[in-house]
């Protein structure tokens, strides 16, 4: 839920990079962290357990939306994909404003997508939060890989409800941050016009469904 800091006249939201372990969320945080001047974010943390590790840092937008005088910021953050992290991903989770769902799209990690998709609504229910409580876009990642399965097959298994949804190749940066601006859009537009949610489809403008696109070898 947003937070409103009446000292430096700022609201916070939290988005949250879920997904299937090894399938990009840490690469999506590492491309954004890089590409953002460092006025406009703070550190990269990592915070490490013994075997799981949470990333996440927080940043200010170049053009920031300001809301009845305050100033937007968002904080990003991974979770681990691994069953055996639930609590980790429950903690994370709290006070989420908006979930990116990366999915690798090897055809040899589908079960692991659908088992890391019902453990993301499991720990959402924990919250009483169902799809249609918060925005929720989902990146079909690696789409660089010779057998990655089409994007109509990702969605089938994944996205049926058809919420926003990007091809993505997240170690070149490839649709990292139109993912991004899905979110962090449609967080805004829900907290400008309906209070603290929105529904996954809201936003200044519609995103169209992820589909294949000829990448450059």
């Amino acid at each position: 839920m947003a937070t409103v800091n009446h000292r430096t006249r700022e609201v916070q939201f939290k988005i949250v990079y879920c997904g299937t372990p090894m399938g990009g969320k840490t690469s999506n945080l590492q491309h954004i962290h890089e590409r953002l001047g460092p006025s406009m974010r703070g550190d990269l943390v990592s915070i490490a357990g013994a075997a799981d590790r949470t990333l996440f840092f927080d940043f200010l937008p170049v053009n920031a939306h300001v809301i009845a005088g305050f100033r937007t910021r968002f904080q990003l953050y991974t979770v681990p994909g691994q069953r055996a992290f639930n609590e980790t991903r429950q903690v994370v989770l709290t006070g989420v404003d908006g979930v990116v769902f990366v999915a690798d799209s090897s055809p040899d990690r589908a079960q692991a997508n659908a088992m890391a998709l019902e453990a993301t609504w499991q720990a959402l229910a924990g919250f009483k939060l169902t799809p249609g409580d918060l925005p929720f876009v989902y990146q079909f990642n690696k789409r660089d890989l010779p057998d990655a399965l089409p994007c109509y097959e990702m969605q089938e298994q994944l996205n049926p409800k058809g919420y926003p949804s990007f091809a993505s190749v997240a170690s070149t940066g490839y649709n990292v941050f139109s993912t991004l601006e899905a979110v962090t859009q449609a967080v805004l537009h829900g907290f400008h016009h309906r209070g603290d949610r929105t529904p996954p489809r809201s936003g200044s403008r519609p995103v169209p469904p992820c589909q294949d696109v000829a990448l450059a070898s």
